[in-house]
């Protein structure tokens, strides 16, 4: 996949190292806001900006193992380059980098990403990972070692969570046709609690023939007295793509957690999934604006542009949307993914 500048009149994703984010005032946006290949979208906001972090690609024939961008609106977004640069001891011999998330501790922002070992592939184990920074633009240095590997892709997809509630530090990661766990850090962020084990939340579907008989891609807020599960499943990509975004709700941060499905009694937890236009919506971050509204990033597949390359893969292009959260009943929805133009995240 080669490089690529998206330029419209109510956004803008500019390729090249920036040292301040887009700050032009935004009235409106339309779908998608960065117009380029940048999969598993992790958007964190820092004091000065937004920033948004995305699984490897490829640019101007170099590979990019962790993808950065920054913006002060959600909407005009500057791409910053590679903010893992350096691969991993463990991983150096590879190029598979995906899924980051990023916190702040301090002075120090960890990212928390997916990768495969050298020792391995994807039938024999894949890794989570945990690099350190000074600054949210990198560069993150790996800690040195894996901090938990296992079977096949099941540990993928990591997202920490600070419980403001208990003042515990958790991770939840999962994939593999196995359930989404949460497991306590340790106070250091770079290794599980003493003591603790890791507890499965939503479990994809025992029927091998109904939807979702995978789940993935993790993200927890806190809304009203509940904790909220974002997830993705099937298929994110590739000719039989059919991702979308499902959701479950708890009183606590480590469950149990119940479906919409099991709260409703809805065919399904589905609140974001594909239309005429955007196919395979799905592994999502929340951001909130100046505002209070909750916005919900995600990557979707453009039906126009499915690939970067004649030659790449069916579905592997996957560019960045927002759209608003609206709250009702208790639960999130959403009225996306859009397609026309929408009043853009306040400043």
């Amino acid at each position: 996949m080669r490089a690529l500048l998206a330029v419209t009149a109510l956004g803008y994703f500019a390729l090249g190292s920036c040292a301040t984010p887009a700050a032009r005032p935004a009235a409106g946006y339309v779908n998608p806001v960065i117009d380029a290949d940048f999969p598993d979208p992790a958007v964190v906001k820092a004091s000065d900006a937004y920033y948004a972090y995305a699984t490897q690609t490829q640019r101007g024939g170099k590979w990019i193992n962790i993808q950065v961008a920054r913006s002060a609106d959600l909407v005009h977004w500057q791409y910053s380059g590679d903010a893992l640069p350096t691969k991993p001891r463990w991983a150096a011999a590879t190029q598979d980098f995906w899924a980051p998330h990023v916190v702040r501790d301090g002075r120090r922002y960890l990212m928390y990403f997916s990768a495969k070992p050298d020792s391995s592939d994807e039938r024999h184990g894949l890794c989570l990972g945990v690099a350190t920074a000074g600054s949210p633009l990198g560069p993150f240095v790996d800690m040195g070692h894996p901090l938990r590997c296992g079977a096949g892709f099941v540990n993928i997809d990591p997202m920490a969570f600070d419980d403001a509630a208990t003042g515990k530090h958790l991770l939840y990661w999962g994939s593999g046709f196995e359930p989404i766990t949460v497991q306590e850090l340790g106070p250091d962020r770079m290794s599980f609690a003493p003591g603790s084990s890791p507890k499965p939340l939503v479990w994809p579907s025992p029927n091998k023939s109904r939807f979702p008989v995978l789940v993935e891609g993790s993200w927890v807020i806190r809304h009203g007295g509940y904790y909220y599960l974002f997830f993705s499943g099937d298929n994110c990509c590739g000719p039989k793509a059919d991702y979308a975004v499902m959701v479950a709700r708890s009183r606590n941060a480590t469950g149990p957690f119940e479906t919409l499905e099991q709260a409703t009694g809805k065919p399904h937890s589905i609140i974001l999934q594909r239309n005429a236009r955007w196919l395979a919506p799905g592994h999502n971050s929340i951001a909130t604006d100046s505002a209070g509204t909750d916005w919900i990033v995600y990557h979707a597949v453009d039906v126009q542009r499915p690939r970067e390359t004649p030659t790449d893969e069916l579905n592997t292009r996957r560019v960045m949307l927002i759209d608003p959260i609206r709250w009702a009943n208790g639960w999130p929805a959403i009225d996306g993914p859009s397609t026309t133009p929408q009043v853009a995240p306040a400043p």
